[in-house]
């Protein structure tokens, strides 16, 4: 497929300025990209297991991002997750998860309680640059999360 150009000579002179401020302005409004990691101390309890991940707005609550995956039962990391861009400069976050379990009870795909599905919030520090964060399994750790993924 050809794709036609204009040159630029063609364009009218606002319309060239306006294209050439927009550029900038894009670029600066991308964020800092963060990769969320679990060591392989999750591979034992929680291996093949789905888990679901969000990236929240301290200051908000709003959810910025979410994904989904398998716990690996033998890998290192564990499970990975990468969302570009989604650290403002500044910003305060949290990364919310939540591990299918469904340890005596519960229902496969939801969030069940705490006793059933391992849940997590974790606070991240403001960033100004790529943040890579690796968490080690901490059942003694555990926060309600569920309504994060409603």
């Amino acid at each position: 497929m050809i794709t036609p150009t204009i040159p630029c000579s063609t364009l009218p002179r606002g319309m060239l300025l306006s294209l050439l401020l927009a550029a900038p302005l894009a670029l600066a409004s991308g964020g800092h990209d963060l990769t969320f990691q679990g060591d392989a101390s999750f591979g034992g309890p929680h291996g093949g297991q789905a888990i679901q991940v969000a990236v929240v707005d301290a200051e908000t609550g709003e959810v910025v991002a979410k994904e989904s995956a398998s716990v690996s039962a033998d890998g290192d990391p564990a499970f990975s997750f990468d969302f570009p861009g989604a650290l403002q400069d500044g910003k305060g976050y949290a990364v919310h998860y939540w591990i299918d379990s469904n340890f005596g009870g519960g229902s496969e795909g939801s969030c069940d309680p705490m006793k059933n599905d391992h849940q997590w919030s974790i606070s991240l520090e403001p960033a100004s640059d790529v943040v890579t964060h690796v968490e080690s399994h901490n059942p003694g750790a555990q926060s309600d999360v569920c309504a994060t993924f409603e």
